[in-house]
């Protein structure tokens, strides 16, 4: 006897969704990564519905931190726990990932980002604030600096980027191949995610059992994955000016400067360092044996501790308001 088309309908749904074909409910998906006591807020910023939180002591003084490309806010959580007795903790989503997912009209350009970042800090009354940035939310929080010196107190930068890279990391690189902007928004695979979330830590033991299904989870928020194709083809196309822009660009910044560097870091190699050193006077860097690319998720305690030692350090030498 054969089967009716409901009977078929849900093994065959459950298996395109196994497989990473199409999307998962937002609803959903804000029920796992923005529950009710999560602190979690949106604000209509620009088109977007931008996801925040903003969490720790108003009289407190302030840092934003930035996550990188695939990622999200939930990247900082372990940071929170040792921040939030000395700092207000302020974290989004940027256009195209997280739950704050796609841009309307498509556009992901850097200047849209610095003023999204500037917009929700008038939305928050901060006027100023230290920021925390890896990969590519290092190299917003290093042109937010330059953009808008007045508003920035000091950098953490975790292995940004910035610099012109020799080899693109595959997975943004596979944005150029043939079909890659349409299949790939259709179709990419939980093992993709986890290949990739593998390549950024320098010790795939250190992953989390819940990292990976993060990662892929939010990547089929509805889309997102369109998003990310468009901002992995800009960030190929932005390589090749980066070798002449960065040098001049850096070597501009006036704002107190902490590097991190995982020496495993397989996206941004760790060579980059000798380029902030030799761009950036007074630069103060620390890099990480066996570390990857995200020191903020691998070696959380470690990394805070060195981020907040520079930070406490900085605000004691500086003068009282």
């Amino acid at each position: 006897m054969a089967l009716s088309n409901s009977a078929l309908f849900s093994p065959v749904f459950r298996l395109l969704t196994a497989l990473g074909v199409g999307g998962l409910a937002l609803n959903e998906l804000k029920a796992l990564y923005a529950p009710a006591d999560s602190g979690s807020k949106f604000v209509e910023i620009d088109g977007l519905n931008l996801h925040y939180r903003d969490q720790g002591e108003r009289h407190l003084p302030v840092i934003v931190m930035l996550h990188g490309v695939v990622s999200s806010l939930h990247t900082w959580d372990d940071w929170l726990l040792d921040f939030s007795e000395h700092y207000r903790v302020i974290r989004f989503d940027l256009p195209g990932f997280g739950l704050t997912g796609p841009s309307k009209d498509g556009v992901y350009s850097v200047e849209r980002m610095l003023n999204l970042l500037g917009s929700l800090m008038d939305h928050l009354q901060v006027d100023k604030a230290s920021f925390a940035g890896n990969s590519l939310g290092g190299y917003l929080a290093w042109n937010f600096a330059l953009s808008q010196p007045e508003r920035v107190e000091k950098l953490i930068l975790l292995d940004p980027a910035g610099y012109a890279m020799e080899k693109i990391p595959w997975l943004i690189a596979a944005s150029e191949l043939p079909g890659a902007t349409i299949l790939m928004p259709i179709w990419m695979p939980r093992a993709l995610i986890a290949q990739g979330v593998k390549q950024v830590y320098g010790d795939p033991k250190r992953i989390k059992n819940h990292v990976v299904e993060r990662y892929y989870r939010l990547s089929r928020r509805p889309g997102n994955r369109k998003a990310m194709m468009t901002v992995f083809r800009q960030m190929v196309l932005s390589n090749r000016t980066l070798l002449h822009q960065t040098p001049a660009a850096v070597a501009k910044l006036r704002v107190p400067t902490l590097l991190l560097w995982g020496e495993d870091d397989r996206w941004i190699p760790p060579a980059q360092v000798q380029f902030w050193r030799r761009d950036l006077q007074g630069i103060q860097v620390t890099t990480y044996p066996g570390v990857g690319h995200l020191p903020m998720e691998e070696i959380p305690r470690q990394s805070a501790a060195d981020a907040l030692k520079f930070l406490l350090a900085m605000e004691a030498q500086e003068p009282p308001a």
